[in-house]
């Protein structure tokens, strides 16, 4: 081919999500390699992407989804299909997936005949109560044409549950937009939230039963009464799914900490260009999530010299040294709350921060991208429409 490669890179999503970090980032670092992608993303809010792209990127506008996850998923799907369908929004030699919303769209353009196959990258996989939801999340990848995904967990996931074979292409970090030097940022972002002096400890993705919100909450309500100038910032939480169950526990369990509850910031999405100032601002990133593809913010955190709390599951273990991070059992708010106390000794935060940016320094958007490369081109013959 005398050309470039050009790929329609598709995402749920213009918010700033894991999935949609990565689709971003990875788009770049492949324009970067020589590749002509497109990234595509449903918008309903007219707004496009949680920041501009060295890429091109198509946020199509669409309605504003309904509140029923069923219906939302359908409509999605459906979007996506309507998006597609007319040529002058085709013409690619790939089509990659990151999600079960564009992948479903893909499935269905392909049994139409309209493309003849696609990519699909697993972060991780959702557990819907809905069999519908089921089903469409199964199809998007038991009808890919090849799949990838970010990590070993997952990659055993999909063989186990789906008999799939996967590529791990891993994720990667910005060293030159996530560092340990201030910007200034911080001052802004402690006079905003009202951080004061003490510890602050940094939640990122919002308030969700996946991400193990209330024992975070039920930790550090234990820390606060021997430290009551810390605070805890839940940043983030921009998501199609429905959390309004958990939310609502949340909420009571928040109250129920009475004046201690003061020191709990909830910051909702926060612009793109705060993050590196949030992460340097905090004394500790706690992720003690009960599931997750990979844990993108860990490298951000990592890269910005901020001591990192996980949860000691795969995939963190994976790709995280015992000497890397502070580890917990994220079932355990006790477990949980220990490793926050152990961050703040300035000793550990001493020993674990180069570490951690010796692990961001090993993850690359590059390195994503030449993988991403390599099962592109296995993927030409035959070539796709």
């Amino acid at each position: 081919m005398n050309r470039p490669l050009r790929i329609a890179m598709l995402t749920h999503s213009t918010l700033p999500r894991g999935g949609v970090v990565h689709a971003m980032n990875l788009s770049e670092a492949l324009g970067a390699l020589g590749a002509e992608v497109v990234l595509h993303a449903p918008d309903a809010a007219g707004a496009g992407f949680f920041r501009e792209a060295a890429c091109q990127t198509r946020a199509f506008p669409v309605a504003p989804a309904p509140p029923d996850t069923l219906a939302m998923v359908e409509r999605r799907i459906a979007d996506y299909v309507d998006w597609l369908r007319p040529d002058e929004n085709r013409g690619f030699d790939l089509y990659h997936a990151h999600d079960g919303i564009s992948g479903g769209a893909l499935a269905t353009l392909k049994r139409k005949g309209v493309i003849a196959g696609f990519v699909r990258t697993v972060h991780h996989v959702d557990a819907f109560a809905d069999p519908r939801l089921e089903a469409w999340q199964a199809r998007s990848i038991r009808e890919a044409d090849a799949l990838m995904t970010v990590s070993d967990l997952w990659r055993r996931r999909l063989r186990e549950d789906f008999g799939r074979e996967a590529v791990i292409c891993g994720n990667g970090v910005d060293l030159v937009r996530f560092s340990p030097g201030r910007d200034g940022v911080e001052r802004l972002l402690r006079l905003r939230w009202r951080l004061g002096g003490g510890p602050v400890f940094l939640a990122v993705g919002g308030v969700e039963a996946r991400k193990n919100t209330l024992r975070m909450l039920a930790a550090f309500a234990s820390l606060v009464r021997e430290l009551p100038t810390a605070r805890l910032v839940i940043a983030g939480g921009a998501s199609l799914l429905d959390h309004s169950a958990y939310r609502s526990e949340f909420r009571a369990a928040l109250a129920a900490m009475g004046a201690q509850g003061a020191g709990v910031v909830l910051t909702g999405p926060l612009a793109d260009a705060e993050m590196p100032a949030l992460y340097r601002r905090a004394s500790a990133l706690v992720f003690a999530s009960v599931k997750e593809g990979f844990g993108l913010c860990v490298l951000e955190a990592m890269a910005c010299g901020t001591p990192v709390v996980v949860s000691r599951i795969a995939p963190f273990v994976e790709y995280l040294g015992e000497a890397d991070a502070l580890f917990c059992d994220p079932l355990d708010p006790a477990s949980i709350a220990a490793a926050m106390r152990t961050a703040l000794d300035p000793v550990v935060a001493a020993r674990v921060r180069p570490r951690g940016l010796a692990v961001a320094a090993r993850h690359s958007w590059r390195a994503v991208a030449e993988r991403t490369l390599a099962l592109y081109r296995r993927l030409r013959e035959p070539a796709y429409a």
